[in-house]
């Protein structure tokens, strides 16, 4: 796996491992942080994999669940991968924690797909472009505002690595996106090329939702990413995952019936949406309003 993955695939790994045991000792999350003399957000989020674990934590939690001693050595030795580092620790407060979690799945995919409603996701952002999204935040800083975009921008090194190769990139944005300016009419100009460029590696494809297509099931939906897992070197990959952001936080959605859910919205907008060449001609119609509007 690629050496910035960081922490966060075997946090989350060990999250459900002792979730499952204490699902299975009938223990619920208030008796096991009363138990455990902690909180039972601090036992959550361990279990969600927003929050890394201790060992001792971790040695409490398979004595309290009554795990077998095979399983508490391997659950040891995964909380001590969990304490590596990912690129992304490097900007500390630029990065909530709800974010980093999200970063280093991003970072472990093989398959990434975008839909996105209000505007250009992250991940293709242009330097400009990710400093006008920031435009209206008085609350933060010009720095704060820098290190934000350089967080973005770092990220969009998976898609030009070489080892593990990139993720295939599937992003379904609507119109209304594109029509949208963040920054200045150049600064959109200059980001609607740079999807045209994105759009021409094999790995990846950028297709639009015309504001024909009416009330779409991703207007309800909301802007959501869905990540797949290679297999590696396991018998199982990693369970797929929905993320969904808000103001506040995140959702992580990993159940089979919420993924699938998901699945049934992106299939009705992937028939709905336009084809690639269709997509390339609207974005290169827009561009050329947008520098002559």
């Amino acid at each position: 796996m690629a050496e910035d993955m960081g922490s966060t695939v075997p946090r989350r790994r060990l999250g459900r491992a002792l979730r499952d045991l204490r699902n299975e000792a009938g223990i619920t999350l208030d008796a096991a942080a009363e138990a455990l003399e902690c909180s039972r957000q601090k036992v959550w989020r361990i279990e969600s994999g927003l929050g890394s674990a201790r060992s001792v934590d971790v040695r409490a939690m398979c004595e309290l669940y009554r795990a077998k001693a095979e399983l508490t050595r391997a659950l040891l030795a995964l909380a001590g991968e969990t304490r590596a580092k990912g690129w992304w620790h490097a900007y500390g407060d630029a990065i909530p924690e709800w974010f980093e979690l999200y970063v280093g799945l991003e970072s472990a995919a093989c398959h990434l797909r975008f839909f996105n409603e209000a505007m250009v996701p992250g991940l293709l952002q242009r330097h400009g472009y990710a400093l006008g999204v920031y435009q209206h935040r008085t609350e933060v800083s010009d720095e704060e505002r820098e290190r934000l975009v350089q967080v973005r921008l770092q990220r969009q090194a998976l898609l030009k690595r070489r080892l593990p190769p990139p993720p295939r990139l599937d992003v379904l944005l609507s119109e209304a996106a594109l029509l949208r300016t963040v920054g200045d009419p150049e600064t959109m100009a200059d980001q609607l090329r740079h999807l045209l460029v994105l759009a021409d590696i094999a790995t990846n494809s950028i297709r639009i939702l015309p504001l024909a297509a009416g009330l779409h099931r991703g207007v309800e939906a909301g802007s959501f990413v869905m990540l797949n897992f290679p297999l590696g070197n396991r018998a199982t990959p990693e369970p797929p995952v929905v993320y969904s952001e808000s103001w506040t936080g995140a959702l992580y959605l990993d159940r089979p019936e919420e993924f699938a859910a998901y699945e049934k919205v992106w299939e009705s907008l992937d028939q709905l949406a336009l084809d690639k060449g269709q997509s390339r001609n609207l974005i290169n119609k827009i561009i050329g309003e947008v520098h002559h509007g």
